[in-house]
């Protein structure tokens, strides 16, 4: 998600005293520990998060999956006022990991022959992706999957900035949120290049709906989280705020003073971030998804075909649902990340099957603080076996 969002409960960093705790960390150094990463690779993995807490972040967490089995290790507080630290297998707001998810619902359509990517939307939500210079007779689902659709970022509309008395608690419907998009002029032509907008996954998550004829949190949970035994994965109902424990809280600074910001009606985020997951069910999406247990060969390829970099993301280049990116080790990285108020995350899977989620309870409003959070992510993807 964008970055507008609480923007008044942004601006500084708030440096933490580190305190660490860490899981199936015992054994023999000597010995390689049961699981993923060597001993010494787990060390590096915690001085990474011992980093991202120094350089401002309350608590941060990793979990790396690999053959199924879980490593997870955590440094800094999951709670400011109790010093209480940041509890293992926690509940966490996923951001825009919701819409490779998404996407994944979409993907399966397509398989089945429910819809057809090349399409324009028009064809599957007549009068929807209309206004102001927009024509969803010229817009496919490919390009809304893709970021290349060219439509505004809804974030952007009036009742979502800083002065909006409600945004905390209100409850958002999607449709209404796409129809006041719709006032905003577009971007750029469909096809042109690729812009990461919040708002194509919006539409995207009405398409599912419209073809299923259900909501698409119970068309995640039919689909995905069901067969893949993701218990920890859901969409909040209506009027829900918190999050199921274990959970840390989820901070943003406000005039350099940290803010607890984890109870809020998410709905503004919808089919494009307000999924809440934890870093293990994450991982087995992930996997899942790209060893061709969620959707067919052909439609896997096509989702990480010829992805586009996004020209307000750099370093990020866009698949269908799916963000490539490289490390600093060379390895070729799929998965995808969020950024919500309270909370940042990074994902992805390697090609040697290590999925890593790194989960920070603290969306920075300073880029070097997020660096070393997207570090602990980097060291993690990148340390031996």
């Amino acid at each position: 998600m964008a970055n507008n969002v609480f923007r008044r409960i942004a601006p500084a960093a708030l440096v933490i005293g580190v305190a660490c705790a860490v899981t199936a960390c015992t054994g023999d150094p000597a010995t390689p520990p049961p699981g993923p990463l060597s001993e010494s690779s787990r060390a590096a993995v915690r001085q990474a998060l011992d980093a991202a807490v120094a350089a401002g972040v309350p608590g941060v967490q990793v979990v790396v999956t690999e053959h199924d089995r879980d490593w997870t290790a955590s440094s800094g507080v999951g709670d400011i006022a109790t010093k209480a630290p940041f509890p293992d297998g926690a509940h966490a707001r996923m951001g825009s990991n919701t819409k490779a998810f998404v996407a994944s619902v979409v993907m399966q359509l397509v398989a089945a022959g429910s819809v057809d990517l090349d399409a324009p939307i028009e064809r599957y939500l007549p009068g929807v992706v209309q206004g102001n210079g927009i024509d969803g007779n010229h817009i496919t689902v490919r390009n809304l999957m893709q970021h290349t659709s060219g439509l505004p970022e809804y974030l952007e509309l009036p009742a979502l900035q800083d002065d909006s008395p409600d945004i905390l608690t209100k409850h958002f419907d999607t449709a209404d949120l796409v129809r006041q998009a719709m006032t905003l002029p577009p971007h750029f032509a469909p096809g042109a290049k690729a812009e990461y907008s919040n708002t194509n996954y919006l539409v995207v998550g009405l398409l599912a709906e419209r073809v299923t004829g259900h909501p698409i949190a119970e068309e995640i949970a039919g689909r995905i989280s069901g067969p893949l035994g993701l218990h920890d994965t859901y969409f909040p109902a209506s009027g829900d705020t918190g999050l199921r424990a274990p959970h840390s809280q989820g901070y943003e600074s406000e005039d350099g003073k940290p803010t607890d910001v984890t109870r809020y009606d998410p709905s503004w985020a919808g089919p494009a971030g307000a999924l809440i997951s934890t870093g293990a069910d994450a991982n087995r999406f992930f996997t899942a998804l790209l060893t061709g247990k969620l959707v067919p060969p052909a439609q896997l390829a096509e989702m990480q075909k010829d992805p586009q970099p996004l020209t307000n993301r750099p370093g990020y280049s866009y698949g269908l649902g799916l963000t490539e990116q490289t490390a600093s080790c060379g390895e070729k990285i799929w998965g995808h990340g969020g950024s919500i108020p309270g909370f940042r995350t990074y994902n992805g899977m390697t090609p040697s099957g290590r999925a890593v989620t790194v989960i920070a309870d603290y969306r920075a409003p300073d880029p070097a603080v997020d660096d070393a959070v997207h570090q602990a992510f980097d060291t993690a993807v990148c340390a031996t076996g």
